[in-house]
């Protein structure tokens, strides 16, 4: 990929890195033997040539020996067709965004604008070593955090809801790339970089962070559901306290896990972070610090009123330029609309980017007047006085929180989701207006991983992963009926054209007879087609009999790539993979996760 930047194995340096390895907890006696044992596995380096198709993406298939494929992210339909241009055809975005992550000019020029941008650096220092006093935080994340206060110290930042357990797989996804990223930008710029998590704890629907799903023993998807704090749906998942019933949850979803050399060391974990009377945005930062943390990764939970002093000139310049933010983020919108790609966002012209926190979230709407929070009407002089003194009152809505993250932090790249992508290609407007520098963004990393007996079914009848995910029986209909014996094949397809061939000729010649018999011939091929039809349907229901072996690794398979009908990285949570791999799974994910731009990777472990 000349020009680009290079995915695969990244080598880890010498030095404070290399302490964060060194300082990692082995949480387990057989981590370290499963440590050795995934190493054996060596990696495969994409295939570069692809990236220059200008053809539609080809049907990507392992072959015997692969332990990791790639799969172009445009085959898929629940990606966003953006995130397929973003990749492969940046001239035609590039305008709505900051640079091209896969130049390496464009990153020494974010990491130049991200050191000219005065931000309060030792403030926010000493506000991470307080949170993560607070969480027994490892040394490594600590050390990282410190490093913040310098002024030629930058970040690559990412971020996502604090979820129950840990949410989906992407979630680490999200996290492992922001890390690859941080020690590539720091071997090639020669600057210090941090990874940074920014755990989203403002949002108030319980619903979309309360579940997490796993694969029982049998491989059939079981999901597992918090009881709801009081307060849930109202108040921000910040101010929501975890009950005693969070206790028999984790024994629920222990239950439900194949038991494995790491249940123990995983169950013991989530009991140590999800826990009575702990909140449920600090229990996630807890879990995410305690997997990730020993690799240099800082937690930080936005919620902490302790930061938000330093963003109150921003929600001031918010308030004081009423609809500009919504203004500049729909025209950006239409813009995208305009070149094919639908706008995440469609904001309304009286909404302020800004929710008022006054025990529930409430939004702001500005009116002639002034603004309405709810049921009431405040004046423009009011809020904006409230919002300088009492910055804690308020909490930035989709529009304005990249740009209250990039303020409180020397952000060079984001690392976001094809969903974010699409609204964060509506904001270069936005972070202009309130002059903060817009950071790269480089999509996370998107993977598949499945055990090696779903890599040996795949790769032994050829199927495309993405030919698993209908619910219904069509593929191993198809699959079924390719592993018929040829002879049987042959035969009805040889039925079927003599029958069709011989009742043709009889319908031709029919009207010399009586014209009336036609019809009834007609009605004849049908039926006799029908029948054949049947009769292939009753083979293929023998062959499903016959083979039941195949059909148990079809559904096995299908049940890792697509739980539920749903890719595996938005629906398996975190817990399941460490269940299954223990802690060694993030080692191999740091050395192998290729980091290239537009492809989905599928992974054997």
């Amino acid at each position: 990929m000349s020009g680009r930047y290079p995915g695969g194995r990244q080598v880890l340096p010498e030095g404070s890195w290399g302490a964060a390895r060194a300082s990692k907890p082995q949480l387990c006696p057989l981590l370290d033997m499963l440590s050795d044992a995934l190493r054996e596995y060596r990696a495969v380096p994409p295939d570069s040539s692809s990236t220059t198709s200008p053809g539609p993406p080809a049907v990507a298939r392992p072959t015997t020996g692969d332990t990791r494929f790639p799969i172009d992210v445009r085959r898929f339909g629940w990606i966003r067709r953006l995130a397929g241009d973003y990749a492969f055809d940046f001239r035609t975005v590039g305008d709505l965004y900051a640079g091209d992550p896969a130049n390496p000019q464009a990153w020494s020029e974010a990491i130049e604008r991200a050191t000219a941008h005065v931000r309060a650096g030792r403030e926010m220092a000493e506000i991470l070593a307080a949170q993560q006093q607070r969480r027994d935080a490892p040394p490594s994340a600590r050390a990282a955090a410190a490093r913040l206060a310098s002024p030629g110290t930058v970040a690559v930042v990412t971020g996502q809801q604090a979820t129950v357990f840990g949410g989906p797989l992407f979630t680490l996804l999200k996290a492992l790339t922001a890390i690859k990223l941080a020690r590539r930008a720091a071997l090639e710029h020669q600057v210090d970089v941090v990874p940074v998590f920014w755990v989203h704890a403002e949002d108030h629907d319980w619903q979309e962070v309360a579940s997490c799903t796993v694969l029982d023993g049998a491989f059939q998807p079981a999901t597992v559901t918090v009881a709801p704090p009081p307060g849930a749906g109202d108040l921000p998942v910040s101010e929501l306290k975890l009950d005693a019933t969070i206790e028999q949850t984790i024994d629920s979803l222990e239950q439900r896990l194949a038991a494995s050399d790491f249940t123990e060391w995983t169950i013991a974990a989530l009991r140590l972070a999800y826990r009575p009377g702990m909140n449920v945005s600090e229990a996630f930062a807890r879990w995410l610090e305690a997997l990730l943390g020993p690799y240099g990764l800082v937690v930080f939970e936005s919620a902490d009123p302790a930061a938000k002093p330093l963003v109150a000139d921003l929600f001031v310049r918010e308030l004081g330029a009423p609809g500009r933010t919504a203004a500049l983020a729909a025209a950006a919108g239409a813009e995208l609309a305009s070149r094919g790609h639908p706008p995440q966002v469609e904001p309304q012209p009286d909404a302020s980017a800004l929710f008022h926190m006054n025990g529930a979230r409430t939004a702001i709407r500005r009116t002639a007047d002034g603004f309405v929070i709810g049921d009431r009407t405040v004046s423009a002089d009011e809020l904006i006085a409230e919002a300088r003194s009492f910055p804690t009152h308020f909490s930035p809505n989709v529009l304005l929180r990249s740009v209250v993250q990039d303020s409180l932090f020397p952000t060079i790249c984001y690392v976001p989701g094809p969903s974010e992508l699409a609204y964060l290609g509506q904001l270069r407007g936005v972070y202009d207006h309130f002059g903060v520098p817009m950071p790269l963004l480089h999509p996370r990393a998107t993977a598949t991983l499945i055990d090696s007996a779903a890599a040996r079914f795949l790769k032994r009848y050829g199927l495309p992963i993405e030919s698993l995910q209908p619910q219904d029986e069509a593929a191993l209909n198809h699959l079924l009926e390719s592993q018929l014996p040829a002879s049987i094949e042959h035969a009805l397809k040889d039925a079927q054209e003599h029958v069709h061939r011989t009742m043709q000729r009889l319908i031709e010649v029919m009207p010399a007879l009586d014209p009336t018999l036609s019809g009834a011939a007609k009605t004849t091929l049908g039926k006799m087609e029908h029948d054949l039809r049947g009769l292939h349907t009753k083979v293929i229901h023998a062959a499903k009999k016959r083979d039941d072996i195949l059909r148990r690794q079809f559904t096995r398979a299908q049940a890792q790539v697509f739980p539920l009908g749903h890719p595996q990285e938005r629906t398996l949570s975190v817990a399941f993979f460490l269940n299954r791999y223990g802690s060694a799974l993030i080692d191999r994910l740091l050395d192998e996760l290729p980091l290239d731009l537009g492809y989905h990777w599928v992974i054997t472990i």
